[in-house]
């Protein structure tokens, strides 16, 4: 009878337990994570839609960004909404235009282990970052 009790208020206790909070300036993990990715890249012009063939994969940075990765060059969708990234959820795309993926494709994340709904990411335009030329 008391485990059930002492279950509940380890449990209230882990929620109540601030997170380490991110000083001002301070990159969160998703952020310093997308910037080791693109570091010695430069942005290019931003497209709609982006050509997705063979099984690469769009990979997820928490609460950050969308890339995919194609030859040298990196593609950011930076989301409507970044806050509601999260890599423990699967992304069930529907594609409203083929083998693309577009800024109107509807993406929901879904609980791996339930499957129940968690959020919708709404994309925005896709970012090209490519290695900068060395060579002068």
């Amino acid at each position: 009878m008391l485990k059930p009790f002492a279950f509940a208020a380890a449990t209230v206790g882990l929620i109540a337990m601030p997170l380490r909070a991110e000083e001002p300036g301070e990159l969160t993990r998703g952020e310093a994570e997308l910037a080791k990715l693109l570091e010695g890249r430069v942005a290019g012009e931003p497209k709609r839609c982006i050509n997705t063939f063979g099984s690469r994969t769009l990979h997820q940075i928490d609460g950050t960004a969308l890339t995919y990765r194609d030859g040298d060059t990196v593609w950011v969708n930076y989301t409507r909404n970044p806050e509601s990234i999260d890599d423990s959820d699967i992304m069930v795309i529907r594609r409203f235009s083929g083998s693309t993926l577009c800024r109107t494709d509807h993406i929901d994340l879904v609980e791996r282990t339930g499957g129940f709904l968690t959020g919708v990411l709404f994309l925005g335009d896709f970012v090209p970052y490519t290695k900068v030329d060395d060579k002068g």
